[in-house]
């Protein structure tokens, strides 16, 4: 396993410092993955597997920089996944990518962020489809136990027929996602399958509690409120948050030093309400199973 340690202190734009790794999540090769923040406190600290946007077909490490930083400055310890991207790897084996790592981070949370760490997804665009559709799978596979799921403005609707895209007039991004729909989902049959769409699942029992961040001028605005509304008719707890315009998404989160507009600072309270809502939901259930 190697390592390289990034950081920079000559711009308040630059990269937040972290530490990047090979880990072997049993594929043909090693994904590169990075580390952002550090454990705090006896229990351990929210642990995040995040995935960066990029329409299924770009997007980097780099990129996905921004929104890591703002987890981690929220006090989680976030691995942020370089998964495998198409068209040279369509559906599904960035979501298999994606759950192989959740194993390994689960695997690995006692050196990563303390035993009693919780764990989470988290994902942007593209990115937040991917870790929509980990979540699904760690409840069918009965995998690692999530504490939450992270979701900004995800990629969910392959028809691209949302108003928020009309209104925005969505221009060459909406190209963008068109084409990345067409290399993630080369089947027709796929585009159905509820790992590639987690927006039109209908079983949603068992997922675990979310938190879907999106924006007044954010072109997949209307997928994201749709998938919260999904989620809380069967009964789930989704906490969806509209931040004011302008705020430039997608562009604005998706390239590491774009103007943001000062919404950082609104998600990362975001970000730090829903940790400490989980781990307080978390201790009353500990309190209950301990007995007086």
């Amino acid at each position: 396993m190697t390592s390289q340690q990034h950081s920079s202190q000559a711009s308040p734009k630059a990269p937040p410092p972290c530490v990047e790794k090979q880990i072997d999540i049993g594929q043909r090769e090693p994904l590169a993955a990075r580390f952002y923040g550090r454990r705090q406190g006896a229990h351990g600290s929210p642990l995040v597997l995040h995935f960066h946007g990029g329409a299924f077909v770009g997007g980097s490490l780099e990129g996905g920089s921004s929104i890591a930083g703002l987890l981690a400055a929220s006090g989680a310890v976030v691995m942020s996944l370089d998964y495998p991207l198409a068209p040279a790897h369509p559906f599904p084996q960035a979501v298999e990518a994606g759950y192989g790592a959740l194993v390994w981070a689960w695997k690995a949370r006692h050196k990563l962020a303390g035993h009693d760490a919780p764990m989470f997804v988290a994902g942007e665009e593209a990115g937040g489809n991917i870790a929509a559709a980990v979540a699904l799978l760690a409840r069918d596979r009965h995998g690692p136990a999530l504490a939450g799921q992270i979701l900004l403005s995800p990629m969910l609707d392959p028809c691209l027929g949302t108003a928020s895209l009309r209104d925005v007039h969505a221009g060459p991004v909406g190209c963008i996602w068109a084409d990345g729909w067409h290399s993630y989902l080369p089947r027709l049959e796929d585009a159905s399958h509820p790992y590639a769409t987690p927006g039109s699942v209908f079983r949603l029992s068992g997922l675990p509690p979310t938190l879907l961040i999106t924006a007044e001028d954010d072109p997949l605005r209307d997928e994201t409120q749709a998938y919260a509304e999904r989620l809380r008719a069967a009964g789930l707890f989704a906490h969806e948050a509209v931040l004011p315009g302008p705020t430039g998404w997608p562009c604005s989160y998706l390239e590491a030093g774009h103007d943001q507009a000062g919404w950082p600072a609104v998600v990362r309270k975001q970000f730090g309400d829903f940790f400490a809502s989980m781990s307080a939901a978390q201790n009353v259930q500990s309190s209950l199973l301990s007995g007086p």
